[in-house]
């Protein structure tokens, strides 16, 4: 049966010749690499991203680190594992991310540093396209990935008890190396229980979510001062170049869908990230009394099928007359216009799927990136030519919307 249905899948894909994460389009080279801090899951987990020097040496990772993503996602979307292994691995095992895994540091000025948070059902790896862009750009960015079991997949460790010493240890699904007393331990995404409440779930999601990225800012934090870190996942990747190479005065945190609820919630939560970037923000997990704390510029960026006037009119709860608080909608885009599953799936079954809009997804998240950049300048104090794409913050564009499409009553707000 499932031959049939690769089948099917194959032929969707096969209309593209052109599949595959965009590379970065700025001056930098990039990399990345995985930091894990401490082994528990109330350590910081986050895939990094830098810009790197060239190096002839370096690969570039797998988009999807391990099948147990796989098996994460086939949850989220309440299919068969093991159907959905063979179809995930036949459409997307072979992707991937545009960067060098643990390539060597270089930047001839501070980094400004930006905190990105993945979507429901998502992780840490599937937003390369637009956190490669910021790094060759000039930025490190930090893609967390969230242990409120709203990713697909994630893991920790724990420390080897009796039980373990029997067994053999599982086997290692990442790339990196791992200390030898440690077991991996994955935690999948929690569906709704029959009869519970969505809010009060979503509600201490967003909050620890929010924690997660301010304790990943922290971490960089650290390790921009020179504390000593150790990495739980042995990477390559040498820390110490890290130092004094980020400027920590100039920080914002971004985010889709469930993550542009987690910019405002961090926002709220932590004052030293300047400005927020939300990317079709879903904005039902946030307790109301959040939108009058929050202090910073945000920049909604919109897609035209998603959003409903309850959501805009939580959104426009935060307009403000002191504050820069600047909305867009990308004409043609659809939720999954930001995530990299746009880029991977041919014409047809994207759009059966709504991995795809009517835009050309490359023009759809270049857009989106450039007028990011032009914000992140105008509000991070940066001196780049990021002010060359300002006209974007204001809808300024035939593939743009200024504000939102969607119909609100000023009585809704």
């Amino acid at each position: 049966q499932w031959r049939y249905i690769l089948g099917f899948f194959a032929m969707g894909n096969s209309c593209s010749n052109h599949l595959g994460i965009p590379p970065a389009k700025g001056p930098n080279q990039v990399g990345c690499t995985d930091f894990m801090m401490d082994h528990t899951a109330q350590g910081s987990f986050y895939r990094l991203y830098y810009p790197c020097q060239e190096t002839e040496k370096a690969e570039k990772p797998d988009w999807v680190p391990s099948m147990e993503y796989f098996y994460g996602l086939a949850d989220f979307m309440k299919i068969n594992r093991t159907l959905s292994e063979k179809i995930f691995e036949y459409l997307f095992g072979s992707y991937k991310i545009p960067a060098y895994m643990d390539a060597p540091f270089k930047s001839n000025e501070k980094c400004p540093v930006v905190i990105f948070s993945h979507g429901l059902g998502a992780f840490r790896t599937l937003y390369s396209a637009i956190c490669a862009e910021l790094a060759s750009r000039g930025f490190i960015v930090a893609s967390v990935e969230h242990r409120d079991e709203s990713a697909s997949a994630t893991f920790y460790f724990h420390e080897k008890t009796e039980p373990d010493l029997t067994q053999e240890s599982l086997p290692k699904t990442s790339s990196a190396a791992v200390q030898d007393d440690l077991v991996k331990e994955w935690i999948y995404y929690r569906t709704l229980k029959r009869n519970e409440r969505e809010f009060p779930l979503r509600n201490k999601q967003v909050k620890q979510r929010a924690d997660e990225c301010i304790l990943a800012l922290d971490k960089l934090t650290e390790i921009n001062s020179g504390v000593a870190v150790q990495n739980v996942l042995q990477t390559q990747f040498d820390w110490t170049t890290l130092e004094n190479s980020m400027d920590l005065c100039r920080t914002a945190v971004m985010g889709h869908s469930f993550g542009g609820a987690t910019v405002i919630e961090a926002l709220c939560k932590e004052v030293k990230f300047k400005c927020g970037v939300a990317l079709d923000a879903w904005m039902f997990p946030l307790d109301d009394e959040v939108f009058p704390r929050v202090k910073q510029p945000i920049f909604f960026i919109n897609s035209e099928k998603f959003q409903w006037a309850g959501n805009i009119s939580r959104m426009k709860k935060l307009d403000s007359e002191v504050v820069q608080r600047k909305m867009i909608t990308i004409r043609g885009t659809v939720h999954q216009s930001f995530p990299d599953f746009t880029f991977l799936t041919g014409n047809w079954i994207g759009k059966l799927l709504k991995l795809k809009g009517e835009i050309d997804p490359e023009l759809a998240i270049d857009l989106s990136n450039k007028a990011t950049l032009a914000f992140l300048q105008r509000h991070l104090g940066l001196e780049k030519d990021f002010n060359q794409w300002d006209p974007l913050i204001d809808g300024q564009d035939e593939n743009l919307i200024p504000g939102t499409n969607v119909i609100v009553l000023q009585s809704a707000i």
